[in-house]
């Protein structure tokens, strides 16, 4: 059986990751993808979703820089391992809400933890997995703070000061810079200006997706 292919889409918030993944998926449902599988990170299994909560969520305590960061991998090892490898292996497609990148870009640029221990971490425990396309959403993140807010109340991270942002935004366009696999989408753009150029990247790729 032909293995399945793994799409992530990044970006910060306010960027339209959620309309992206509908619109990645509409697109394999339209050449022929039967099944389709639509993950979130942190999160996408029960426990996942626990420790998600712990990352996201407001409490009295002080979540520390690096146990946000192990909490990340955490959940991400458990729905990598529970879910998208049993899906993959059958012949699915999964489409992800965040992966890998974004524990760079946002612990390491945002939080200013080390990148090569970041390295560390992911080589210890996905041991090579990548996804096969990223499609990563850019904004500026005050424009997407905007739209975040307009959505409704703004969760721990999603506070952060502005110039968390900017850094973790610098160093998503510089991985994604570094990586054959990924391509940037303008999200600064209307919803259907988005879609279409995201239609148009699949349609250009569809060779090596399909």
């Amino acid at each position: 059986m032909k293995s399945g292919k793994f799409i992530v889409i990044e970006g910060l918030e306010g960027a339209g990751k959620s309309s992206a993944v509908a619109g990645v998926k509409a697109w394999l449902s339209a050449n022929g993808v039967q099944e389709i599988v639509c993950t979130r990170e942190p999160g996408g299994t029960p426990l996942a979703e626990k420790m998600r909560s712990i990352v996201k969520d407001n409490t009295d305590e002080i979540l520390s820089d690096k146990a946000e960061l192990l909490l990340m991998y955490a959940a991400r090892v458990q729905l990598v391992e529970t879910v998208i490898k049993p899906a993959l292996a059958r012949g699915a497609y999964v489409i992800g809400d965040r992966h890998d990148l974004s524990s760079q870009a946002y612990q390491g640029g945002g939080r200013g933890i080390d990148l090569t221990l970041i390295q560390q971490i992911k080589g210890a425990v996905l041991a090579g997995f990548h996804p096969d396309l990223t499609l990563y959403m850019d904004i500026d993140p005050v424009l997407g703070l905007q739209r975040a807010s307009a959505r409704g109340e703004l969760d721990r991270i999603e506070q952060q000061a502005i110039d968390f942002f900017q850094r973790t935004r610098a160093t998503y366009l510089s991985l994604v810079a570094q990586d054959p696999h990924a391509y940037v989408i303008d999200a600064s753009q209307t919803l259907s200006e988005v879609a279409t150029q995201i239609d148009q990247q699949l349609t250009e790729l569809a060779e090596q997706i399909l």
